[in-house]
């Protein structure tokens, strides 16, 4: 367990907060989807009620190290001012801590919040070296005295504005990260059963990791998405045009026989709604994935099928804790995202029914808040490569840092 701001004593402190608003902007600098800069405010309204005094920093884009006008978080400093109901101070400095700045923060009375500018402004941001992390992450801290970590989205990255700094502040979690803790660590560590994991993507490679904790940790899984089709095809059926990792094909095949002998549930697709084109309007049929037969080939995997939809679904209808990674099939086309669309339902359902269910960011993230269900979810991960690592067992660095209760 790791401290939180609620376990120090915050008041007339400065406080400096790695949030995550790497938000979607359009080519007019308007933010797109604030479900990140929302996700933040707990922690930031907690530390405005104590009395701190408030430093806030993010990355956005990737400007490579230098101050790019197209990844300036102004639009977050207004959108922040607008949720809190007064000033939030910024000025764009392109080495995002300069003599104005240090005054400012000097400055600062309890309640009071500052924004600095883009971190990744500056290079040693992100440099792989932490040698070349630490004056900026030096400079960082000498704002403040007190770091608080709130940036799950950035959390497996050792980064001098999400680790560096805690070498040189006391460190402790916001309620973003502790939230994102709590229910990713207990879904693997705790998890009401029957435990479900959904795995989507599209490479077997990609989710190797994963699959072998899930299979560890959980009852039953499912597998869909573009990497289902290597499972086929390791299992002899015919898969087309579709998406194959043909340098995980043995690995598909250990898994599915570890599965095995471990007795665990391990569903593939039974159908799959194939096209001729990677297009939302190309001609599509249903085939059925049953071994020498599968899907023509001329044609690629593009979606389950109805009777996967109906079998899978009943899966999650049995269960108590549901993890979804990935969605399975191209739901960014309405002509294939019936079965994304109809795991996202049944997980809403589900949640409705007592189950505990958790969202692992990125795209199934992406689909749930598309299909406006993201509400009727337990929890929906910010951080898709951090949900990733930390579902794989991996340290992340952002979190190591914060000190433990």
């Amino acid at each position: 367990m790791k401290k939180t701001v609620r376990d120090i004593d915050v008041h007339n402190k400065t406080v400096i907060a790695r949030c995550d608003f790497n938000v979607p902007l359009d080519e007019n600098g308007k933010i797109t989807d604030d479900t990140r800069i929302a996700g933040a405010m707990p922690t930031i309204d907690y530390l405005v009620a104590q009395g701190a005094k408030i430093i806030l920093m993010s990355h956005l884009g990737r400007p490579d190290g230098k101050a790019d006008p197209k990844f300036s978080l102004a639009p977050v400093a207004a959108d922040l001012a607008a949720r809190l109901g007064k000033p939030v101070w910024f000025e764009s400095v392109p080495e995002v801590v300069n003599d104005a700045v240090r005054a400012k923060a000097a400055s600062l009375a309890p309640g009071e919040v500052m924004l600095l500018e883009n971190t990744r402004f500056r290079a040693e941001d992100d440099a792989k070296d932490p040698a070349v992390q630490a004056p900026f992450a030096k400079e960082l801290a000498s704002l403040a005295e007190i770091f608080v970590n709130d940036a799950f989205g950035s959390a497996h990255r050792r980064h001098a504005s999400t680790a560096g700094v805690a070498d040189y502040l006391p460190a402790v979690t916001g309620f973003l990260m502790e939230k994102e803790l709590k229910f990713l660590g207990e879904a693997l560590d705790d998890p009401k059963r029957p435990f479900l994991a959904i795995l989507g993507g599209a490479k077997v490679a990609d989710k190797i990791k994963i699959i072998e904790t899930l299979l560890e940790k959980a009852d039953a899984l499912l597998i869909g998405g573009g990497m289902a089709y290597t499972f086929q095809k390791a299992k002899g059926c015919e898969i087309g045009t579709s998406l194959l990792d043909k340098d995980g094909l043995a690995l598909a095949a250990q898994l599915m026989e570890k599965a095995k002998d471990e007795g665990k549930v391990f569903l593939l697709p039974t159908d799959a709604l194939a096209a001729d084109a990677f297009e939302n309007n190309a001609p599509s049929a249903v085939y059925e994935m049953t071994p020498p037969g599968g899907i023509p080939e001329n044609r690629m995997g593009l979606d389950i099928g109805p009777e996967t939809i109906r079998r899978f679904t009943e899966e999650i209808k049995k269960a108590r804790t549901i993890l979804w990674n990935g969605p399975v099939g191209v739901f960014e086309m309405p002509a294939f995202a019936a079965g994304t669309r109809a795991i996202a339902d049944a997980m809403a359902a589900a949640t409705e029914a007592g189950a505990i269910t958790v969202i692992g960011g990125g795209d199934s993230a992406a689909a749930v808040a598309q299909y406006g269900l993201s509400d009727r979810m337990s929890h929906v991960s910010t951080g898709g490569g951090a949900s990733l690592e930390f579902l794989e067992g991996r340290a992340l660095p952002g979190v190591e840092v914060c000190e433990d209760k």
